[in-house]
């Protein structure tokens, strides 16, 4: 990965041959930044169930705690995305992610089968992602008119979510979730086929996307596998 060309300007009269080379250069960088944001996942996931810290974070604290520092993260990506310092912020977002996540995964390594569910919701989001992001290299028509709707559907999850934490309710956790799932597998389709189609020449921006795509459906699949199949001991 480049840091010092992150975006790439279309307008710079490169032909067809030269753009496709970009638009490579893009999806390939989007990818292996990806894989690299998993580390500090796995790691703030690892401290935050070895220290306990996330677990006094419940209800509105943790809400607070939580839409605070994403968006302040998601702020200061924005803000360096086409700078050098862009990747270590996206690298210290996804570790508070991984962070946040812990207490999600410290609830269900309390079942008697949870490392089977945290494995199994692993691969479910692995096999989610590839096959969205197949199809989004064989999709030609122009996915661009679904974006509004998915944002629609994102916010609506948000809003449900919030709700969800003073209620309380199983039902609507699972409903949720299974919502989440289609949601932002779809927002993989898009975000990808936006960079196949040079819509997104930034990977710093093309990864924060994916990333978000990635850990909704897993946190979302997590919650789903723990109330359907978590046995007690």
């Amino acid at each position: 990965m480049n840091d010092h060309v992150q975006t790439i300007d279309q307008t710079l009269g490169y032909g067809h041959g030269e753009l496709a080379a970009v638009r490579h250069r893009v999806l390939r960088n989007t990818y292996l930044l990806l894989a690299l944001s998993m580390l500090p996942t796995v790691l703030g996931a690892w401290i935050g169930v070895a220290t306990g810290i996330t677990l006094q974070l419940t209800g509105g604290l943790g809400l607070v705690v939580f839409l605070g520092g994403a968006f302040a993260f998601m702020f200061a990506i924005e803000k360096t995305k086409h700078s050098a310092a862009g990747v270590p912020v996206l690298l210290g977002f996804t570790f508070f992610m991984g962070l946040m996540l812990s207490r999600m995964i410290a609830m269900v390594l309390g079942f008697k089968n949870g490392s089977e569910l945290i494995m199994l919701a692993f691969a479910g989001t692995a096999g989610v992602f590839f096959a969205m992001a197949s199809l989004a290299s064989v999709i030609k028509r122009d996915l661009s008119g679904l974006g509004k709707w998915l944002f629609v559907g994102a916010i609506v999850l948000m809003v449900g979510g919030i709700v969800n934490v003073f209620v309380g309710s199983s039902a609507g956790m699972m409903a949720l979730s299974v919502a989440a799932i289609g949601i932002f597998s779809a927002f993989m389709v898009y975000d990808l086929k936006r960079i196949i189609d040079g819509g997104e020449t930034n990977y710093i921006s093309a990864t924060l996307a994916l990333y978000l795509n990635v850990f909704n459906v897993f946190q979302s699949m997590l919650a789903l596998f723990g109330l359907m199949g978590g046995e007690r001991e």
